[in-house]
């Protein structure tokens, strides 16, 4: 793929981002083709999920296997000499794609990933030494970056209008089926690791039509994470988490464990509208939102939509229900956080948005930056500016009551 057609691809996919709201109709995912399609990653306990214990020895170590083999194989990392897959470590198109990711990774681990474990460590530690559930809608897939700023948290919630997927079951395909596989999720990422930018907008907007599942288990090998169960879910309406059933918003429910611990940990993903028309339409996902401990929201190129009367309903709620905010300027206008009831914190560089989004300049916002001299920069990219020096970040928190 040229270089010139992605950058055309991109603008045009974040000009219908502003131009449109998300529409579920749209964007959810075809439950009959998750429901007849055989893909060795749906759970066929008939159990409810709620019901999963949280232990390691809950879950099957084959299957557990079987998964993590499978997304180690989509991000073109090594997997175990005994398992089935093996055969494909000779195999000319593994090898290009193993390379692939070789260089472009070590890029984005040198140039990003490692700077914001430094910050993290030096700015987030008192939220993450509680273990939180963390928030991100309009999220995408990217768990890169959630995690990588919240490595401690137990649950992890990522709502956007992005369809779910489906992965094939790679131990019966045949060599070219393969290869077509780990194409389209090189096509997926090519923005975010060609160019080793923290713009994970890019990986966004580039994959607006394609499935999440495939990046989600590619970012899930790639933060050294063993996937335990995948389960297609739903949300009912009285919010409680269930097995997928049609007409619910759908999602999937990933477990999953980090290397050399022994706590599995949560990943949901939803597919649904996050404007007030979808969020009317299925009131329980921000009765889900609110009635669990889902106290920290992290907001990451969202493209201003909580700017707009059509996403109010959602700004509410995060307001509402959060007693953290981790976000760029892309997210929460300044003007809704009261003094009153918000301490914030920034960092990185403000002067004025991409031209693309122009029209979201914050002279308030401007304000903070060009009179508080003491404020600390960022060392890495983050949100819709590329440059270093140029992003920002703001870190909200609820004060409490005297």
């Amino acid at each position: 793929m040229k270089h010139n057609k992605i950058l055309l691809s991109l603008s045009a996919a974040i000009l219908a981002l502003t131009t449109q709201s998300c529409s579920l109709n749209n964007t959810t995912v075809n439950q009959e083709k998750i429901t007849n399609r055989e893909n060795i990653l749906v759970s066929n306990s008939k159990r409810s999920p709620q019901n999963l214990q949280n232990s390691l020895a809950d879950f099957k170590s084959v299957k557990s296997e079987k998964l993590t083999n499978t997304a180690r194989l989509l991000a073109g990392m090594n997997f175990k000499q005994e398992s089935k897959l093996s055969k494909l470590k000779h195999d000319p198109n593994w090898l290009e794609h193993h390379r692939f990711f070789a260089y472009s990774w070590s890029k984005i681990e040198t140039q990003q990933l490692a700077q914001v474990r430094r910050w993290t460590k030096d700015n987030l530690s008192e939220i993450n030494s509680n273990h939180p559930s963390i928030f991100y809608p309009f999220s995408g897939a990217d768990f890169l970056y959630v995690y990588s700023f919240f490595p401690q948290a137990k649950e992890y919630i990522l709502v956007d209008s992005e369809p779910i997927g489906t992965i094939a079951d790679l131990y019966s395909l045949s060599s070219l089926e393969i290869k077509n596989q780990l194409q389209e999720v090189r096509d997926s990422l090519y923005p975010l690791l060609e160019f080793s930018v923290s713009s994970i907008n890019k990986q966004k907007i580039h994959s607006q039509k394609q499935e999440v599942l495939p990046i989600l288990y590619v970012f899930l090998a790639r933060t050294n994470n063993r996937i335990l169960d995948v389960e297609y879910v739903s949300i009912d309406r009285e919010a409680n988490i269930q097995p997928i059933r049609e007409g619910l918003i759908p999602g999937v429910k990933i477990k999953f464990v980090p290397k050399e611990e022994t706590e599995p940990r949560t990943l949901y993903y939803f597919s649904a509208d996050l404007s007030n028309q979808g969020i009317q339409a299925h009131p329980e996902l921000t009765k889900f939102i609110s009635k669990s401990d889902k106290s920290v929201t992290y907001l990451n190129t969202a493209s201003y939509l909580m700017h707009y009367t059509e996403f109010t309903q959602i700004r509410e709620s995060i307001l509402t229900n959060s007693n953290y905010l981790l976000q760029d300027d892309s997210g929460m206008p300044l003007k809704f956080f009261s003094q009153n009831q918000w301490d914030l914190k920034f960092y990185g560089k403000y002067t004025n948005p991409i031209a693309l989004f122009s029209n979201h300049y914050q002279p308030d916002l401007r304000r903070v930056y060009n009179l508080d001299e003491e404020i600390e920069p960022l060392n890495f990219a983050i949100g819709y500016k590329f440059s270093i020096n140029e992003s920002n970040l703001m870190l909200a928190k609820i004060k409490k009551a005297n």
